[in-house]
């Protein structure tokens, strides 16, 4: 069972059956009543029996496309199958060893299609007899969707949560958002179990067309009625925020994709909401199955059955009068719905476009004059009639803003949606011809960046030289990686082919990563050369003043020698003379061009007379 597709449809690695299902012993009731020794036992055996499993599961599938989940019941759980549902009559003319030999099979649990139902006895018996050639200790169980939500409405929640923490050898989605709400309903009820009412499922789950993406609709009731220190509003969103919170955690120990999406309503505002008729309530309590219920969902959903819930007359008022202006409230819904998307579905994207061309984001009320300024006037990019367009469509929204326009005719919706069409249409274009400025700008200054780096390195040379160069006297001999030659001659390459017009966006994006990593690469290198310049130019001087050590330093630069004497900057030429960090910084930098360093002799004369003995510190 650690194949592909167990692995998808479980979501779980570990070894044995019980770890890999997540939240297994959520609920002690199971897993508390088994010694060691027997769970070690049934891991051993079922560990010999998954790959039979495997295959078993991959010929019923085949025969059986329509089936919606293939599981293995908790060991566990399968007394109470036994005495409370598979064997029914049958039981009473059973043994003692005839149960516990039963019992010790391993239970496969199978969930065909509601509307498979009157084929459930020739599907079980055809799988049967493959469980047969397998000679597998297998006892099997056919069940459709409807069958498990009657028994949670049965009030028989251990046998569901041991189907929805069966481990699954194959779902379509029913099994895991099962599994998943169940977990969530695990942890709430460990947190206030005292609270919670009912815990109750309704939605896609419930409908039968719960996939692995589906989201899980779940309503829980909270009891409100012995609060007396804590305001209602205040204990509901407490409980909300830890409900909520658990959301995430359920979704991980499940395994599963199904996200979950709760309602939570107090006990007293609940009946205040059936009593005032709310559909979304109705439906809840009709369609809705307990996973959990202390007595009080079941009650609510046979007073509907029996159609003793019935709304207050001025419930009922408030129902009518909402179709009396269901035609003014339909055009004003449809003006709204009109103005508010068509305006931002404009406004946006040439906010968007300002902001490509490289403009911080203008208001909605600025925008328009930007555009024209910016693409018709400066950059004639755009066409008048666009801007037009732009200017009616805001125009519009004002007044509907100050309730001026209050109704819209049907021709004058379809120009506009016309005008829209045709005005993103341009947009469109105009990106295009952004872009294309954009990236030549991008690949011109990335170019012209790394080219001069590599002329204050090589020197000035035509771009072949410094290429050829780059690889001998730079590559080669090791001083910079082979690929920094392949991202030399891929900035040129994307150079030339985006002036010949066969660059694109994605290219350009490249050649600037790699540029950036270069760029940091000549930069460090060309660093490093001027400080080894800068330290044969460079001298130390220990001298003796006042009977205590001093130091100086004697800079060569540029046919020129410095003292650098107690923070004071000395030339030395035929005398000594005073100098600044502005002249020896010129000097410095115009010694990184030359390769060799002079001091004159009568220099050392100058310094006997400067610093008195001296000598030269390595």
């Amino acid at each position: 069972m650690k194949n592909s597709e167990t692995r998808e449809n479980s979501g779980e690695n570990s070894e044995n059956m019980h770890q890999e299902i997540p939240g297994m012993n959520l609920n002690n009731k199971y897993l508390g009543k088994i010694p060691a020794q027997e769970m070690s036992e049934m891991q051993k055996e079922m560990e010999k029996t998954k790959k039979e499993l495997e295959k078993l599961k991959t010929i019923i599938i085949k025969k059986f496309p329509f089936i919606q989940s293939i599981s293995v019941l908790p060991p566990q759980s399968i007394k109470i199958f036994i005495q409370e549902e598979e064997l029914g009559v049958d039981t009473a003319r059973m043994n003692k060893e005839d149960i516990e030999k039963i019992s010790k099979k391993i239970h496969l649990f199978v969930i065909i299609p509601e509307e498979k139902f009157k084929e459930a006895q020739k599907i079980k018996k055809e799988i049967v007899n493959e469980i047969e050639k397998t000679k597998q200790n297998i006892w099997l169980h056919v069940k459709t969707p409807v069958d498990v939500f009657e028994i949670c409405l049965d009030s028989k929640f251990e046998m569901a949560s041991a189907i929805a923490m069966s481990f699954p050898l194959h779902d379509k989605g029913f099994l895991g958002a099962l599994r998943v709400a169940e977990i969530h309903k695990s942890l709430v009820l460990q947190k206030f179990e005292r609270y919670v009412v009912s815990y109750v499922i309704a939605g896609s789950l419930v409908r039968g067309e719960a996939i692995k993406t589906s989201d899980v609709d779940i309503f829980i009731v909270i009891n409100d009625t012995d609060v007396k220190r804590m305001p209602r509003v205040e204990l509901k969103e407490r409980l909300r925020a830890i409900i909520f919170q658990y959301i995430a955690e359920a979704g991980a120990l499940a395994g599963v994709k199904n996200k979950l999406s709760p309602q939570v309503y107090l006990l007293t505002e609940f009946w205040e909401s059936v009593k005032d008729a709310q559909p979304v309530i109705f439906t809840f309590i009709r369609d809705g199955i307990p996973l959990y219920d202390r007595g009080t969902f079941m009650p609510w959903k046979a007073l509907l059955k029996m159609g003793k819930l019935k709304p207050s007359p001025e419930a009922i008022d408030m129902f009518m009068s909402m179709g009396d202006k269901t035609v003014k409230r339909a055009k004003l819904a449809l003006l709204d719905i009109l103005i508010h998307d068509i305006y931002w579905g404009v406004i946006t994207p040439s906010q968007a476009l300002l902001m490509l061309y490289g403009l911080p984001p203008p208001t909605p009320k600025q925008t328009v004059k930007e555009m024209e300024k910016i693409f018709i006037e400066k950059e004639k990019m755009l066409e008048k009639k666009y801007i037009t367009i732009l200017e009616k469509i805001v125009s519009l929204y004002k007044d509907y803003e100050h309730e001026k326009l209050k109704e819209i005719k049907g021709t004058e919706i379809d120009k506009l949606l016309k005008d829209t069409e045709d005005y993103l249409k341009r947009l469109k274009e105009l990106r295009e011809q952004i872009e294309k400025r954009t990236q030549e700008k991008t690949i011109e200054q990335i170019y012209e960046d790394v080219f001069s780096l590599l002329e204050t390195i090589l020197g000035k040379k035509s771009q072949e030289k410094i290429i050829s160069d780059f690889e001998i006297e730079l590559i080669r001999k090791g001083k910079f990686p082979e690929h920094s030659l392949r991202t030399l001659k891929d900035i040129v390459n994307a150079r030339t082919e985006f002036k010949k017009g066969k660059s694109n966006v994605h290219k350009i994006e490249e050649a600037r990563k790699s540029s950036v990593i270069l760029m940091n690469e000549l930069i460090d290198y060309s660093q490093r050369k001027d400080l080894a310049i800068l330290e044969k130019t460079k001298m130390r001087l220990r001298y003796k003043h006042d009977n205590k050590d001093k130091f100086a330093e004697l800079i060569a630069a540029n046919g020129n020698v410095f003292l650098i004497k107690e923070n004071q900057i000395k030339k030395l030429t035929n005398k000594i003379e005073n100098s600044n960090l502005e002249e020896l910084s010129k000097a410095v930098e115009e010694q990184k061009t030359k390769k060799n360093v002079e001091f004159n002799s009568h220099v050392f004369e100058l310094l006997k007379k400067e610093l008195g003995s001296f000598e030269v510190v390595l």
